[in-house]
C-alpha cells in the first residue's frame, strides 16, 4: 500500500500584543488561504485517515480552516520539533499522555494518508529529510520557501515504521493563494 504523508505549515498568524507565542491567532489572510488549502486537499488528494497537529492555537484553527474531519490527535511535541522528531511521529510512534483521546487508528494498515500540521523550520525541513528527489522542481521550490499555509505531499512504499529520511518521494508542493 502506497503511505501519502501531507507536511503543512499553519496558516499566517496574527500578533496581538500580550499573546504568548503558543496562543497567536491566524490572521484573517491565514484564515481564508488554510481554506484554500482544504480546498486543495479535497480536490487533489486522497481521503486524508488521520491528523496530527500541534496545539498551538493557530495550528488548531488552521486544521479547523481546512475542514478536513479525520480523527485528529494533538500533539504538542510538534510545536518547535526536529526533524528526527517529526519523523518518529510519521512512524506513529509517539503517543503521548497529552494528546487528545486516541482517536487515530492504531493499526499500520488503516492510515494510508497522514496529514501533519505544525510549524516553520519543522515542516520544511522534514520535507527535505524525507525526500529521496531533492533536485526535482518540487523539492527546489520547497527549499527557497515554504510560506504558510503551503503544503508538501511525500508518498512512501514502505509501513511507517520504516519512513525514514530519503525514502519518500515529493509528488507535490502547493502554496494556497
Amino acid at each position: 500500500m502506497v503511505r501519502t504523508l501531507i507536511l503543512m505549515r499553519h496558516g499566517k498568524s496574527d500578533y496581538p500584543e500580550g499573546v504568548a507565542d503558543h496562543e497567536r491567532p491566524l490572521a484573517t489572510r491565514g484564515l481564508r488561504e488554510a481554506g484554500l488549502a482544504g480546498q486543495w486537499l479535497r480536490e487533489t488528494q486522497p481521503p486524508i485517515d488521520a491528523v496530527r497537529c500541534s496545539t498551538s492555537l493557530r495550528t488548531r484553527e488552521t486544521l479547523a480552516a481546512t475542514g478536513v474531519g479525520a480523527p485528529v490527535v494533538f500533539e504538542r511535541g510538534i510545536y518547535e520539533a526536529s526533524p528526527g522528531t517529526l519523523i518518529e511521529l510519521v512512524q506513529l510512534g509517539l503517543p503521548t499522555p497529552s494528546a487528545s483521546p486516541p482517536a487515530i487508528p492504531e493499526r499500520d494498515d488503516e492510515v494510508s494518508t497522514l496529514l501533519v500540521i505544525g510549524h516553520a523550520p519543522g515542516m520544511p525541513w522534514t520535507a527535505w529529510e524525507l525526500a529521496a528527489n531533492r533536485d526535482s522542481a518540487q523539492a527546489i521550490e520547497l527549499s527557497r520557501k515554504f510560506p504558510t499555509s503551503a503544503l508538501a505531499v511525500l508518498e512512501f512504499d514502505r509501513p511507517w515504521a520504516e519512513v525514514e529520511p530519503g525514502t519518500g518521494e515529493l509528488t507535490r508542493f502547493h502554496v494556497p493563494r
